[in-house]
This record gives structure tokens, C-alpha cells and sequence, in this order.
């Protein structure tokens, strides 16, 4: 059959680029790239161990004493004897009354003791010589008596002299006010050369070693911790504004004995010792209260919680090495770690690094890391080992504490 030279010519063409296509399909399946490699991640087995339970409060530090610092005797402030704001001790001078009136009170009365003695003196003598009189019935009865009436009234004399000289001397002593109590003595409320009266506030002091923090703990954590806070075993811990967890160790000396119906809060108080000042009365405080009771606790590292739309997850790692989307509930975090309350359990290993270049049901190449949980904060809600009773061989049979 013959066929149009048009036709022919399409008839070539069309196998030309049948041939052409089936060429390039060949070349582009050998240059095909091999299938990418899984990717890298490091996990970790979650921690699971027992863990004191805490709850977290604010309060504010507040000194043990404070002290308003006010003459015992009026006059004119001659001095001031401290720089203000400075640490005192305790019997320091802190300012110096002018002590010339008082002075001059000490001088007169001790010239009036001095003169009652030696009237007492003479008294004395009379009153002997009246007794032989008196013997030799050379005096009358009525006269003796008065001899020995003054006497006496002289001896009274010297003891009422005594003590208004006792009582000049201490008001000279009190010219010189002293800080009853070791701490920080603030501004002067009144300056060197006014009159002040025994009702004036020349400064307050306030001691600094210890300092208390006080705290408001509702009902329903004084209930959960009922035993250790109403019995002040509990230990607190502390943390200022600008330091990470709670570094400051106290303890609780102090809740009070009732609750407030008002506010449905008790009053307690922690302590803390103070001896490098770190602590100012007046500063804001977080206060950690642990209680006595330990609990199993998952914690695994806050790097490896992801976010989706709101709720949290983490992805575990199955056996065959990909990966499974877990829902947790979480707890408190704790220093970089959190605990989780649902979805892990002891055993379970999760990505902790390398999470946002993964998803779920991937197959990926784990590196085991282990899991930190050697901070401070763990630490502190982990409870004491219980101590053992062993039976040594050199105490006659008798158990041992180790």
C-alpha cells in the first residue's frame, strides 16, 4: 500500500521520539538517588524515681527583732557615734547626750551621801554614849530614846542617799545610747544638736543573722503536709528574685494556730541563717515547702516536650527505631526538668534532642544519652536514704547505727 510522503515522514518522526523518551526514561532511573538515610537523634530513658512532694509560695523576709532606738533621758544630742546604714554591735554607742546636767546630778548627791554618812557617824556616837548615860540613870528615858531614834533615821538617811546616787549614775550612764542588739542601724530620725525627749526615735535598728521569710499556706496544702508543718519538720528552701531554683536551705519554725477564714490561709514562718548578709529584711521571697511523703516520679528534660496546638507531647521510640506521638500531661518543672504526671511510664525512651527535625512514625538513628537529673532542685525532694542497723563484733553484740 502506498502511503502520501507526508505520512511517511510523521511515521519516522514519531519513532524518533519513541526512541528518544525511552532513552531518557533509562538514563533518569540510573541517575536516580538512593533513599536518604534516617535521620540522627539523640534519646534517653525517662527517670523515674521517688520524689518528695512540694508546693511553691511567695512571702517577704522580715528580721527577727527590730528595735526602735529612743533615749532614756532627755537633752541635747552632743554626737552621733555610727555610720548610717552600718552593721552595729550589740552595747555599741550610738549617739552621746550632752552629760553635764547629769554629771553635776552625780557630783550633788554624792556630796549629800557624804554628808548623811557623817551624820550618821555622829548619830552613832551619841547613841553610845546615851547608852552608859542611860546606865548610870544620868539621862532620862525620853532623851535616849531620841538619841537613838537619829540614830537610826541617820542609817536610813544613808541608804535613801545611796540609792538617789545610784539612780544619777545610770541616768549619766544613759547620756550614752547604746544598740541593745547586733544589726543594721538605719538613718538618723534626728540629727546631732536638737533637745530630745525619752519619747523621741532617734533610729531603729534591726537584726540581720537570722532573718525570717513568712508565708501564707492555703488549706488545702496544710492539710496535704498536715503532719510535717504543724510539727515544723518540714524543710524549706528559698530563692531570691534574681537566682535560678530555690539555693538558700531553711527551716520551718513557726506555723500558726489557726486558719484565717477570711483568706482560707495559715500563717508559717521559715528561718534562714544570714551569717554573710546576704538577705535584706523588706526583700521578696519564693518559698519551696517539701513535704515528707515520696512518691514515684517520672522527670525527663524539658528539651524533649513539644508543642502541638496547645497540648504537650513527646516522641517515644519503639523497637524497630521509629518513632511514636505520646500526649503527656506535665507537673512542675524543676530545673530545666519536668515532671510528667501522665503518658510515660519507667522504661520509656524519648527524643531529647534533634525533635523538630523528626515526626511521628519516622524510622530514625537513636543515640543513647543519659537523662541529667543531678541538680539541686532533685536534690532536695529526693528523700534520705533510711538509715541501717548492722551488728558489730566489737561492741559486745550490740546494733550499730551506720
Amino acid at each position: 500500500m502506498q502511503y502520501p510522503k507526508f505520512v511517511k515522514a510523521g511515521i519516522v518522526l514519531t519513532a524518533i521520539a519513541a526512541a528518544v523518551l525511552a532513552g531518557c526514561s533509562r538514563s533518569q532511573a540510573s541517575n536516580a538517588p538512593a533513599a536518604a538515610p534516617a535521620p540522627a537523634v539523640s534519646v534517653a530513658e525517662v527517670v523515674a524515681k521517688p520524689l518528695r512532694d512540694f508546693e511553691e509560695f511567695t512571702g517577704r523576709l522580715e528580721s527577727v527583732t527590730t528595735v526602735q532606738i529612743q533615749p532614756r533621758v532627755s537633752g541635747f544630742i552632743e554626737s552621733a557615734q555610727f555610720a548610717e546604714g552600718a552593721h552595729v554591735k550589740k552595747g555599741q554607742i550610738l549617739f552621746r547626750i550632752d552629760p553635764r546636767p547629769y554629771q553635776a546630778e552625780v557630783d550633788r548627791l554624792a556630796a549629800q551621801l557624804k554628808r548623811a554618812r557623817s551624820q550618821a557617824s555622829l548619830a552613832a556616837q551619841n547613841h553610845e554614849r546615851g547608852k552608859q548615860l542611860i546606865a548610870k540613870h544620868v539621862i532620862a528615858q525620853q532623851d535616849f530614846d531620841q538619841l537613838e531614834t537619829a540614830a537610826t533615821s541617820s542609817s536610813d538617811d544613808i541608804g535613801s542617799a545611796q540609792a538617789a546616787m545610784e539612780s544619777a549614775r545610770l541616768n549619766l550612764e544613759f547620756t550614752e545610747v547604746r544598740s541593745p542588739i547586733e544589726g543594721r542601724v538605719s538613718r538618723m530620725l534626728i540629727t546631732p544638736g536638737n533637745l530630745v525627749a525619752t519619747t523621741s526615735v532617734l533610729t531603729t535598728v534591726v537584726s540581720d543573722n537570722p532573718v525570717y521569710t513568712y508565708f501564707d499556706v492555703d488549706e488545702a496544702t496544710y492539710l496535704r503536709f498536715a503532719h510535717g508543718v504543724a510539727g515544723g519538720e518540714s524543710p524549706v528552701y528559698m530563692g531570691l528574685v534574681d537566682e535560678q531554683g530555690y539555693p538558700h536551705e531553711g527551716r520551718l519554725d513557726f506555723v500558726d494556730n489557726q486558719v484565717d477564714p477570711k483568706s482560707g490561709t495559715i500563717r508559717a514562718r521559715g528561718v534562714f541563717d544570714n551569717k554573710d548578709g546576704h538577705f535584706t529584711p523588706g526583700l521578696f521571697a519564693r518559698i519551696k515547702l517539701v513535704g515528707g511523703n515520696a512518691r514515684d516520679t517520672v522527670l525527663i528534660d524539658e528539651r524533649a516536650v513539644g508543642t502541638d496546638l496547645g497540648k504537650k507531647f513527646v516522641l517515644a521510640l519503639k523497637k524497630d527505631n521509629s518513632l511514636e506521638y505520646r500526649p503527656v500531661t506535665l507537673g512542675a518543672a524543676i530545673e530545666g526538668l519536668r515532671v510528667v504526671r501522665e503518658g510515660l511510664a519507667a522504661g520509656d525512651v524519648i527524643v531529647v534532642n534533634g525533635l523538630q527535625h523528626v515526626r511521628p512514625g519516622a524510622t530514625v538513628n537513636p543515640t543513647r544519652v543519659p537523662m541529667t537529673t543531678d541538680s539541686k532542685a532533685v536534690a532536695q525532694l529526693t528523700p534520705a536514704a533510711p538509715k541501717t542497723v548492722s551488728t558489730a563484733t566489737g561492741n559486745g553484740g550490740r546494733a550499730a547505727l551506720n
